[in-house]
């Protein structure tokens, strides 16, 4: 098997939904990225295209079963999901900092070998302060 400490290919597919407002909006893309083992977690990145360009992600997946998302770019975001958990974070963005709390109401995972391949999703909510800012669920398979 090829090097994980190094870092392997791995197909991506993701799909997002969002409820905010009324509004629902669904994202689903596909996309080569990497695999990497650091210790014992698992670090999936890639570049997500939008279309001020790419933003590069990268989801660690630690051994404890908590899942932490980081989107860089001109927005930072890093999120990390806990199942059952209200967990605080920071949102950077051109005008400043926001502070948001993710509360995660599903965190699935499953990670299978030969081939190293997994599934997880993640329903969560996203609060600034009191006021819910939308209800998520990501939906993640991947495959060396």
């Amino acid at each position: 098997m090829d090097n994980l400490t190094t870092g392997v290919p791995v197909q991506i597919h993701l799909e997002t939904n969002i409820l905010q407002e009324g509004q629902k909006s669904n994202f689903v893309f596909d996309v080569t990225g990497q695999l990497v083992r650091v210790g014992s977690s698992l670090y999936i990145r890639y570049e997500e295209e939008t279309e001020d360009g790419g933003v590069p992600v990268t989801i660690k997946i630690s051994d404890n079963g908590n899942v932490k998302l980081t989107r860089s770019g001109e927005n930072r975001l890093q999120l990390l999901f806990s199942d059952g958990k209200r967990i605080a974070a920071r949102y950077r963005t051109p005008y400043g900092l926001m502070d948001v709390q993710t509360v995660t109401s599903a965190l699935d995972m499953e990670i299978l070998d030969a081939p190293l391949r997994g599934n997880i999703g993640i329903d969560y909510l996203l609060y600034a302060g009191d006021a819910l800012l939308g209800k998520y669920n990501i939906r993640l398979q991947f495959t060396i």
